[in-house]
């Protein structure tokens, strides 16, 4: 016996067809999504506490952690990573609220836990960062980032950093997997630029 068109034989014998591949898929996407505000929020907060300590606790002068691989500096960076570029502070502060829309954008897409947990470690990293430029002196758009954390022949860092540097890390991975924010696989159509 055929199956008419457009209904499987499990159809015409009353036993149910193939699950909906939409239910497992929005499943995945209120998991990313739940992540993604999670960790963005968890570290955001983070972040700022333990730059609100080191602001406290460390005016007076370093702190070693472990002696020859952590110490606590306090540092204000008007500049980007590594304090390149510390005469273009408005620029790099206009940069951080475009990449924080953009992330924000590309959100609204998410249904991978990989993607989710690259973009909420983004967005807190950025939005970390870009507090400190908006809130912290000398003035919005022009304040200095809270850096405190410093290891052996490497720049000073924060939270925000590690988050970004996780972020970009995993978006590589999941751009050499072929993944897409929504978790599918990227057709051989859409690589080619043909789809």
């Amino acid at each position: 016996m055929q199956a008419a068109r457009g209904t499987s034989l499990s159809d015409e014998q009353g036993s149910p067809g193939p699950v909906s591949p939409s239910v497992p898929s929005r499943r995945r996407r209120v998991a990313s999504v739940v992540l993604l505000v999670t960790l963005a929020t968890t570290w955001y907060a983070a972040d700022q506490v333990t730059k609100a300590l080191a602001v406290a606790r460390l005016a007076d002068g370093d702190v070693s952690v472990v002696d020859g691989v952590l110490n606590l500096t306090l540092v204000r960076n008007p500049g980007a990573a590594f304090s390149t570029g510390t005469e273009y502070t408005v620029a790099l502060s206009c940069f951080a609220i475009l990449a924080t829309l953009v992330v924000l954008w590309v959100s609204r897409r998410v249904g991978s836990l990989v993607w989710a947990t690259a973009l909420g470690l983004l967005l807190a990293g950025v939005v970390g960062n870009l507090t400190d430029r908006l809130l912290r002196e000398p003035s919005p758009l022009r304040g200095h980032v809270i850096d405190f954390l410093q290891l052996p022949s490497w720049p000073v860092f924060n939270l925000a950093d590690i988050a970004i540097n996780v972020a970009a890390g995993l978006i590589l991975v999941q751009a050499f997997r072929n993944v897409r924010v929504d978790g599918e696989p990227v057709d051989a159509g859409d690589r080619d630029g043909t789809a």
